[in-house]
């Protein structure tokens, strides 16, 4: 093949990690994303299901206990990524993941099999932590496998795999729900939950085949495993190979932090989670999960004409019209991962939160200074664009930049910092926006988010590097460079 042709060419002396940056990815390497991904559609499913299925649990919950059924799988998202960072650093992402999976399944059949209100929530905390977890860990394995010139579209998969698991929730809540009417508070929610654990099952089963992350491996000095998890990606090398790359990496990294330094913790490693942070930050509280959380709440009004008389009637008309804006998310998002590797992160998250701000004006104006069909017109063109936004420029942009940004050895640590981040802000979201709709009304709420979407736009510019085409080892070098003006020498190489 002509990645070992390039290696013979060059007398056995190329970089191997060049090489796999270098290599085109092939059928296996869609497929082998593909499976790291499946967390990613538990993620949407798992996180999405509740809203189908809270109508009909036979469980008079209120306050906290109502609020954290609902949103618990955020605030164990959190803690799940946490835990993940220094454990996909110390024992490898292949072995998390393959943890991950047995989580969401065990997860999963719980919350069908429930018999009182607190197992169900202990079930979705315990979903929550495979979900936090795996936001951690996929697009960061994704990234140190990936070839550099695709690895925007091949980490764009795990947004992807979000929104499809997200319109599966829905359309698997209709079918029940319009199959088996007189069920709906017996078996029909059980299997809308319960049936999260098919995938999760088939994830289990096939990650053990997965190869294990070939950077990891060669920092933790294990170069046989380097040498195999190549040959499966594709690129043989040899094991001489593969320690000449580790005596390149390790004076790459001595150059990069300084004689005196011995924390990876480097001012740019620092800057950049920051950066991560801040973006992720942004992502959350703009306000992309108020149509998709509260959007048949929301919407309902708006099409109220008389025609439903029952609870189910009532729940089926809330899910179709949220099914249609989580169907243009998916829609919305192969863009994303069609052209973030030609067009950039920058562009495309400006472009994103530019979009959700004129959208989101857009849906202000329809709820405040219209009525009738014409609001319902202009209101749901502003929120389907709202979506569309978000899904094109920056969904996928923050779990890209969050997987590609940190060097190996601080990786999984680094990444889990921000997922935390962005499942804390989801969470504030979350509990904050009834109250603030309350007070201020939808209409001045979106504003609002149009001015948080305006200030994101701000900083992207001024402070995210663009990376794409280069390696993952090349785009600290980004954050060194933006970090060294503010930092006298002594104090960079602290």
């Amino acid at each position: 093949m002509s990645v070992h042709t390039q290696g013979d060419q060059t007398g056995d002396s190329q970089n191997v990690l060049e090489m796999l940056d270098q290599r085109p990815p092939t059928s296996f390497y869609w497929s082998l994303t593909l499976l790291a991904t499946i967390g990613g559609f538990l993620f949407g499913y798992d996180t999405a299901n509740i809203g189908s299925a809270l109508s009909f649990v036979p469980y008079h919950l209120t306050g906290f206990a109502l609020g954290y059924l609902v949103a618990g799988a955020s605030v164990g998202a959190a803690v799940g990524a946490l835990l993940a960072g220094p454990l996909t650093d110390l024992f490898g992402r292949k072995s998390l993941l393959i943890a991950d999976a047995g989580i969401y399944t065990v997860g999963a059949l719980l919350s069908a099999v429930t018999w009182h209100a607190w197992v169900l929530i202990a079930a979705r905390t315990l979903i929550g932590l495979a979900i936090g977890a795996d936001s951690a860990i996929a697009t960061a394995y994704i990234a140190e496998y990936a070839p550099a010139d695709r690895r925007g579209a091949l980490s764009m998969l795990q947004q992807w795999m979000i929104t499809v698991g997200i319109l599966v929730s829905y359309v698997v809540a209709l079918v029940l729900l319009r199959s088996l009417p007189g069920h709906a508070y017996g078996i029909d929610w059980r299997l809308i939950f319960g049936l999260g654990a098919v995938p999760a099952l088939i994830g289990l089963v096939l990650r053990t085949r997965m190869p294990e992350s070939p950077r990891w491996l060669l920092e933790k000095g294990r170069y046989g495993g380097v040498k195999k998890a190549i040959g499966q990606l594709g690129v043989e090398v040899t094991v001489e190979q593969v320690e000449r790359t580790a005596a390149q990496l390790r004076a790459y990294e001595q150059a990069r932090k300084g004689e005196a330094q011995v924390s990876s913790w480097t001012p740019g490693v620092r800057r950049a989670l920051v950066v991560v942070c801040v973006f992720f930050t942004f992502q959350q509280i703009t306000g992309i999960n108020v149509p998709l959380y509260y959007g048949p709440h929301l919407l309902a009004p708006l099409f109220q004409s008389g025609g439903h008389g029952t609870t189910v009637d009532a729940a089926i008309a809330g899910v179709e019209v949220t099914a249609i804006m989580t169907a243009l998310n998916v829609g919305a998002t192969y863009f994303g991962f069609r052209y973030i590797d030609r067009v950039g992160r920058r562009v495309m998250s400006m472009g994103g939160y530019g979009g959700m701000a004129v959208s989101a004006l857009i849906a202000a104006f329809g709820l405040g200074f219209l009525g009738g069909t014409a609001q319902i017109i202009v209101v749901m063109i502003g929120f389907s664009l709202f979506i569309a936004s978000f899904a094109v420029g920056v969904g996928g942009t923050g779990w890209l930049i969050q997987g590609e940004t940190f060097p190996t050895a601080v990786r999984g640590r680094a990444a889990a910092i921000g997922a935390t981040v962005d499942w804390l802000a989801n969470f504030a979201l979350i509990e904050v926006f009834p109250t603030w709709q309350s007070g201020i009304g939808l209409a001045w709420v979106l504003v609002c988010f149009a001015g948080l979407a305006v200030a994101a736009v701000a900083f992207v510019y001024t402070f995210l590097p663009e990376t794409k085409g280069l390696s993952v080892d090349e785009i600290i070098h980004l954050y060194e460079a933006q970090a060294r003006p503010t930092h006298a020498t002594g104090q960079a190489s602290r």
